[in-house]
């Protein structure tokens, strides 16, 4: 039901990927970048089954807060075109997606944006 999956740290960059029903990709676990790339989701009547991009991963509760960033799970998109399924993207993991910009092009969607964990919200009341 997916037409990719990644396990660990990944850079897809340029390349097309077309599934018919299901996911294109399938994100587990490690960091994901998609740059400059094509996914697309073949419309049909269970179109609700179809999700360019499915993100099952956790953060790890085993990550110190002296990690940097570049250590988390998370799938990072770029100048990406998405066409087809009921959304764009889904997670099922506790990661949420996040930053999203998009840019209408006369023939197309062009996508940015993260999927990954929350950073914890600042309470401006609460003395530091």
């Amino acid at each position: 039901m997916f037409a990719l999956e990644f396990l660990s740290t990944c850079k897809l960059a340029n390349l097309t990927v077309r599934a018919e029903l299901g996911c294109c990709l399938l994100h587990r676990k490690g960091r994901l970048t998609i740059d400059g790339c094509i996914l697309q989701c073949e419309s049909n009547p269970l179109d609700y089954l179809s999700c360019p991009i499915v993100s099952t991963a956790s953060s790890s509760s085993e990550v110190l807060p002296s990690q940097t960033k570049s250590n988390s799970d998370g799938v990072f998109v770029s100048q990406t075109r998405i066409e087809g399924g009921a959304k764009a993207v889904l997670t099922s993991g506790d990661l949420a997606l996040q930053r999203v910009r998009v840019i209408y092009a006369r023939t197309s969607l062009l996508f940015w944006f993260d999927v990954e964990q929350m950073c914890d919200q600042i309470d401006h009341d609460k003395p530091l």
